[in-house]
């Protein structure tokens, strides 16, 4: 088993600090949340383009590293105990070299933590060009044998849109945001996320919707039998802490209303 890469005797260490924000996803069907995803952000609260404008092509293994390890050092603060709470980290494919070696740090910090592997979720984005398909798949194959969730992120954007698909098929997909903006008064988006809602269930892929903000974009997106979200309509993030609950809760029970015809 290899037990070194690329990555790990070479690149240069970060030089600056950041830390993370949770945003809840919440499963409609159970009426509960079904995970939080750790987003990236400044010690002050800065955005997490603020954070990657930062991080040199040098740095993106040890930065790729240190996410996940402070990701799951705060969720293992702030995660109630006792429940099968996820946490999703988005990771760069193309700063894995050797993927089995590559997730020693996570492993380590899981059980320093006694986090279960099981409530992971690692999501990579299509925004990030996949030089070499056959690493991605070797990836993904080697986080499913450890018992890791795998996610598309940022799905009908980007480099490759139903092609990856087509060579991946991730646990979930989550819908990109632009999808979701205003699919209620617009008959091609409605149009195409029922399709890709469709294909996904045919593929045994759960769809969650992000970025969903108001209560029409929810009403639709949940008509097409999509049972998972995240967006400002249900909470906001909020830095090193998990978000009130309230709004998100009282949004699962809105009434179901197709607008698409």
């Amino acid at each position: 088993m290899t037990t070194d890469c690329e990555g790990c005797r070479s690149g240069r260490r970060l030089d600056f600090d950041f830390s993370m924000a949770f945003q809840p996803i919440f499963d409609i069907a159970a009426g509960s949340v079904w995970g939080y995803e750790a987003l990236i952000r400044g010690l002050s609260g800065e955005g997490a383009h603020a954070i990657l404008s930062m991080v040199s092509p040098d740095q993106r293994y040890q930065f790729d590293q240190a996410c996940r390890i402070k990701a799951l050092e705060l969720a293992a603060r702030l995660f109630p105990r006792g429940e099968n709470t996820r946490l999703s980290i988005n990771f760069l494919p193309n700063a894995v070299y050797e993927p089995a070696a590559c997730l020693r740090a996570t492993l380590a910090a899981a059980r320093r933590h006694d986090f279960p592997l099981q409530s992971l979720m690692f999501e990579f984005t299509e925004n990030e060009e996949i030089v070499d398909t056959g690493h991605l798949q070797t990836i993904l194959a080697e986080y499913r044998r450890q018992g890791f969730i795998t996610a598309l992120d940022d799905f009908g954007a980007g480099y490759a849109g139903l092609s990856l698909l087509a060579d991946f098929q991730p646990d979930l997909i989550k819908l990109d945001m632009k999808l979701v903006r205003g699919i209620e008064v617009s008959r091609p988006r409605q149009i195409i996320v029922a399709t890709i809602a469709t294909a996904a269930r045919e593929l045994g892929i759960q769809i969650l919707a992000e970025g969903v903000e108001t209560e029409d974009e929810f009403t639709v997106l949940k008509a097409a039998g999509i049972t998972l979200f995240q967006g400002y309509w249900f909470a906001k993030p909020a830095f090193e802490a998990l978000p009130p609950l309230d709004m998100s809760i009282r949004a699962t029970h809105r009434p179901s209303r197709s607008l698409v015809a």
